[in-house]
C-alpha cells in the first residue's frame, strides 16, 4: 500500500510541477510520467485519467486536515487551512481555477466546505428540534457565502491575508447559527 501511495504522490508532485509551468490543458499523461520518471502502466493503474489524478491530490492534500476541524470551536481552522493551502499552491489552484476543471475544484471546495459546516449545525443543534431539510439550508447559505468569498479572493488575486478574512467571517458568523435554529424553529411552515 505504501509503494501505491508513493507512486500517486509522485505523480501528484509532477501535477503540481508542471501546472506551475504550463495551463492543465496542455498537461499530458507522457509529461506526468516523464516529470516523475514513470511510465505510463504505472499512471493507468492508479488513476483513469488526469481529472482522477486532480481530484486525488484535492482529496488527499485537503480532506483529512478539514475533518479535524469540523466542530463549532474550530471551523475557522478549517476554512483557514483551505485558504492556507490555496494561497501555498496558488500556481496548481489559479491553473486548476482557469481551466476546464475548475468545476472540479469548484465541486470538491463545495463539498468539503457543506461536510465542515453540517458537522458544526449537528453539533450546535444537538438539542433543538429542526428539520433536516432547514439544517440543509442553513449549510448551503454558509457553504455558498464561503466559496464565494474565496473564488472573489481567487479572482482578486489572493492579495487580502486569510487570516483578515477568516476574522471578519467569525465575526459576522458569531452567533447566527443560535439565531438561525431559532428563527426556524419559530417558523410557520
Amino acid at each position: 500500500m505504501a509503494d501505491s501511495n508513493s507512486t500517486k504522490s509522485a505523480l501528484a508532485d509532477a501535477m503540481k510541477k508542471l501546472m506551475v509551468r504550463k495551463s492543465f490543458a496542455k498537461i499530458s499523461i507522457s509529461d506526468l510520467c516523464e516529470e516523475c520518471g514513470l511510465n505510463r502502466k504505472s499512471f493507468y493503474y492508479h488513476f483513469k485519467d488526469i481529472y482522477d489524478l486532480l481530484e486525488w491530490i484535492y482529496k488527499n492534500e485537503v480532506i483529512l486536515e478539514i475533518e479535524e476541524k469540523a466542530t463549532y470551536e474550530t471551523w475557522q481552522q478549517g476554512l483557514m487551512y483551505i485558504f492556507e493551502y490555496v494561497l501555498k499552491n496558488k500556481d496548481f489552484v489559479k491553473n486548476t481555477y482557469y481551466s476546464i476543471s475548475k468545476d472540479l475544484l469548484l465541486n470538491f471546495i463545495y463539498a468539503q466546505t457543506n461536510i465542515l459546516i453540517m458537522d458544526v449545525i449537528e453539533e450546535k443543534s444537538k438539542n433543538i428540534n429542526i428539520s433536516n431539510e432547514d439544517k440543509m439550508f442553513i449549510a448551503n447559505f454558509y457553504k455558498y457565502g464561503f466559496v464565494g468569498l474565496l473564488q472573489d479572493w481567487i479572482e482578486s488575486g489572493m492579495k487580502q491575508k486569510p487570516k483578515v478574512i477568516i476574522n471578519k467571517l467569525s465575526v459576522m458568523i458569531d452567533g447566527s447559527f443560535d439565531n438561525a435554529f431559532y428563527n426556524f424553529q419559530n417558523l410557520d411552515k
